[in-house]
């Protein structure tokens, strides 16, 4: 066996894992990454990256059906499923062969199975039950991820009840779904299968969708689910599966009223737990809390020399979180002067359905109740003319400013685009841009970003287009 004494060690090579590695590299420590499974993590290799390949073949399928509003035809419109799958698949393993080759390129040491703390500073790693190396590092940095949550009841079986896992790869084409959970995972895969011709039903315990957005931005969404032919039950739980041959009878409450829906197939998008098993955790000072590792602002856990990032570390359950939060950590550790703590308010949220959803900092509600004095602005899509161009109307842009000073405390935008959109938000909100600044930059036409500026301006009674 190599070397197996390290500056560095890292459990986990999800987009947490291989970024701190990268980094760590980057600044002189020598690296191992351990991966029990494949490089990229979940969010790589079942998570963010196919599902977003599923959704565009979605879009590019929801286009055809409606050439003739192009001026365009097409005869024989249709898809094979088996070919959607495997591209959404050849993407995955595209981006994963592409971690391998950062690994080498920054001469990081991939170690293929489970690590384990050993002791302070100690590492074992195995695989199939058989030692595979003993390593050493004075640092040590748990990414593991997190995992499906599954209910008392609900237990996922892989057939008929999919995880994340079988939706992305199903066998067939279910002509009934339920999703249970209208977060972003369960409307992204709600918003693929309706979009392929599914009759979905969606059931959320909370009051709204997607219920950490905005109170303004959910409604609007449930309103443009439904007219793309979803159910949607709001306040609802459901009760009880019998699982028959090749369908699903369920039972949802709501309302106060029982009723009881048949399916071919049940999606459970019902949170995650974080994969703290089977670390050593037992025997460090590592506090676990909900499943889920305490850390300080700089991923410090209580154990010394221990730290943790990514979904392991708590909310929010973010990729592009868990990188930052990587790089963070590492700079840390290196004793760098400009580190930052991460500002939570400050990371944007991007949800793929049709239409997309994408927010970051404050909701209207939540700065009321921090005590802050609003301004609010909105722009819908249908003002502005590259939307109309097109043939994507359906939309709002919605800021939220302290009135008092002009801070930037909230957007929230669901159409076309925005999860590309809110970056410009993002940005303006960490170099703690005013509503004076946003207002005086100038934004290129005919372009959808208009429309960020022209929400600002509402908020002030100055929009021009609406």
């Amino acid at each position: 066996m190599s070397d197996t004494s390290f500056d560095v060690v890292i459990i986990g090579g999800g987009p947490g894992g291989y970024v701190a590695a990268i980094r760590s590299a980057q600044l002189g420590f020598k690296t191992a990454v351990v991966e029990r499974e494949h490089m990229g993590g979940i969010c790589l290799n079942w998570g963010c990256i196919p599902t977003k390949a599923l959704l565009r073949s979605a879009e590019v399928f929801r286009n055809m059906k409606h050439a003739e509003s192009y001026g365009l035809s097409a005869q024989g419109i249709g898809f094979d499923l088996s070919k959607v799958v495997a591209r959404s698949r050849g993407v995955a393993n595209q981006l994963q062969s592409g971690v391998k080759h950062l690994m080498k390129k920054n001469k990081v040491t991939v170690f293929d199975g489970q690590g384990k703390l050993e002791g302070r500073g100690k590492v074992s790693v195995s695989k199939d039950g058989k030692a595979v190396a003993q390593l050493s590092a004075k640092h040590i940095i748990l990414a593991t991820g997190a995992r499906a949550r599954a209910l008392p009841g609900l237990e996922p079986d892989g057939k008929l009840v999919w995880t994340y896992r079988e939706a992305m790869v199903p066998d067939v084409m279910p002509k009934r779904l339920l999703v249970v959970g209208s977060g972003a995972i369960g409307i992204e895969f709600a918003s693929f299968y309706n979009a392929l011709g599914a009759e979905v039903t969606v059931v959320e315990v909370m009051d709204r969708v997607l219920p950490v957005e905005d109170a303004e931005i959910s409604a609007f969404a449930q309103k443009a689910f439904e007219k793309q032919g979803m159910k949607i039950l709001t306040k609802a739980t459901v009760k009880k599966l019998d699982k028959l041959a090749n369908e699903v009878s369920v039972t949802v409450e709501a309302g106060g009223k029982t009723e009881t829906i048949t399916v071919d197939r049940v999606i459970l998008a019902v949170g995650i737990v974080g994969n703290v098993e089977n670390l050593g955790l037992e025997n460090t000072k590592v506090v676990v809390e909900k499943t889920h590792a305490v850390i300080n602002e700089w991923a410090e856990t209580g154990e010394p020399g221990v730290y943790a990032i990514g979904d392991l570390a708590g909310p929010p359950w973010l990729a592009h979180k868990a990188s930052h939060e990587a790089v963070i950590c590492v700079e840390k550790i290196a004793g760098l002067k400009d580190v930052h703590p991460l500002n939570t308010r400050n990371i944007p949220g991007c949800t793929y359905c049709h239409p997309q959803v994408a927010s970051v900092g404050l909701t209207e509600a939540k700065a009321k109740e921090l005590g802050y004095e609003v301004k609010v602005g909105r722009f819908p899509f249908i003002g502005n003319g590259k939307a109309i161009a097109l043939g994507e109307a359906e939309g709002l842009v919605k800021t939220v400013f302290d009135a008092k000073t002009g801070e930037l405390l909230g957007a929230h935008m669901i159409g076309a685009e925005v999860t590309e959109l809110i970056q410009g938000y993002m940005v303006a909100k960490s170099l703690e841009t005013t509503e004076a600044d946003l207002m005086h930059a100038v934004f290129p036409h005919p372009t959808l970003s208009e429309m960020m500026h022209e929400s600002v301006l509402d908020a002030y009674g100055r929009a021009i287009h609406f």
